[in-house]
């Protein structure tokens, strides 16, 4: 079964599609709705094409490596003085980063009309009958796509998770349709995947626009690679210093796990350790080691873009890194400053010798007490 095969960039502008629509009765009959995509027992071998939403991400996403777990430090003269410009979040250079500054109102269109797309995939096939992998990776796609939609389409903005447009976050705005069912990013996690996928690595896939969270991957979920991107992105974060930190004797760990621990982590301290330990590399090993008590207090809420969530008013050319010649594109100052810093980055990386990546095989994927998903 496949998607629109048109790509995303240089689409003609495509109205974008309805937005705020409200959920179909009340509270009762829409726990009732969102029963209805609960994954069904018998599956088929239907697989869902995202070559567009691949192809867009490789264009979109621009990548910022692993955490060296080491802070940015100061912001670099240039970024401002009576007023900011560009990230000083001390996490600024962990987890990709989209260029949203980039995205004119043909694109923002383009991705809204791919949501669509993406949601009447639900008219056309048993959507609830897909291997459990392809229903993870649909969710999680549709759930991504219509974050970067939104905050594209909202763009400037600081704060995703915080700011609100028309009295509303985007996470809880119900602007996504499937199956007659009017759903906001926040319903697809905590009312469709996190009930019936058993497996705390679901997580990592759900991108919620800000250097806090998550990375977004610059590669589409699909069912055969959706274990392997998890576990990347699982890896990225629990090593990182948005997602572990040391405070005198206390682990201190990303607000991430205190939201979903009613689904994963019931018995908290135990559970989270647990968890990070399967993903510790040797640094946060030793501080699983070295500490007593755990503490969910780690935010950062400020965009994951490329220019801080406003636009600068000065800007500079940017410098090709192979010939070091001046280039005729020109960025915001406080951007130029942090793609340099992001270079320097994987410089130290290189020295290092931290190239490559880690995948972990074979694993299981669970789901439903006997039910277990095909694995790459």
């Amino acid at each position: 079964m496949s998607v629109s095969r048109a790509t995303i960039m240089g689409l003609s502008t495509l109205a974008a599609a309805s937005l705020g629509l409200a959920a179909p009765g009340a509270a009762e009959t829409a726990q009732a709705s969102y029963s209805t995509f609960k994954p069904a027992s018998t599956t088929n071998t239907n697989a869902i094409d995202y070559d567009v939403w691949d192809e867009a991400l490789k264009k979109l996403v621009v990548s910022f490596g692993p955490s060296l777990r080491q802070t940015a430090g100061r912001a670099p003269e240039g970024f401002g003085t009576r007023r900011i410009y560009g990230h000083t979040s001390r996490y600024r250079l962990e987890g990709n980063r989209i260029g949203f500054s980039f995205l004119d109102a043909s694109i923002v269109d383009n991705l809204a009309q791919y949501r669509q797309d993406l949601q009447s995939i639900a008219e056309k096939v048993d959507l609830q009958s897909l291997s459990r992998n392809e229903q993870l990776a649909f969710w999680m796609n549709l759930h991504n796509v219509a974050m970067v939609e939104k905050i594209g389409g909202e763009w400037p903005m600081r704060q995703p998770r915080r700011d609100k447009v028309e009295g509303q976050v985007i996470d809880d705005s119900k602007f996504i349709m499937v199956e007659g069912v009017a759903l906001s990013p926040r319903d697809i996690r905590e009312k469709i995947v996190y009930p019936n996928w058993k497996d705390p690595r679901v997580i990592y896939g759900f991108w919620l626009g800000d250097i806090g969270g998550p990375s977004i991957q610059r590669q589409a979920f699909t069912g055969d690679n959706v274990s392997r991107l998890l576990n990347r992105s699982a890896v990225e974060f629990v090593n990182s210093l948005r997602g572990t930190q040391k405070f005198g004797s206390e682990l201190q760990v990303s607000t991430l796990y205190d939201e979903v621990a009613p689904f994963y982590f019931p018995s908290f301290e135990d559970d989270v350790r647990s968890h990070l330990s399967t993903y510790a590399n040797e640094d946060v090993a030793k501080i699983l080691a070295d500490t007593e008590k755990t503490d969910a207090v780690i935010t950062e809420y400020d965009i994951a873009d490329l220019a801080g969530g406003v636009r600068e008013p000065s800007y500079s050319n940017i410098q090709n890194a192979t010939t070091g010649r001046q280039q005729s594109f020109r960025i915001p100052r406080s951007m130029g400053l942090l793609l340099a810093q992001r270079e320097e980055k994987f410089r130290r990386i290189l020295k290092k010798g931290r190239t490559g990546t880690v995948t972990f095989s074979p694993l299981e994927f669970p789901g439903e007490d006997g039910v277990t998903s095909e694995v790459e």
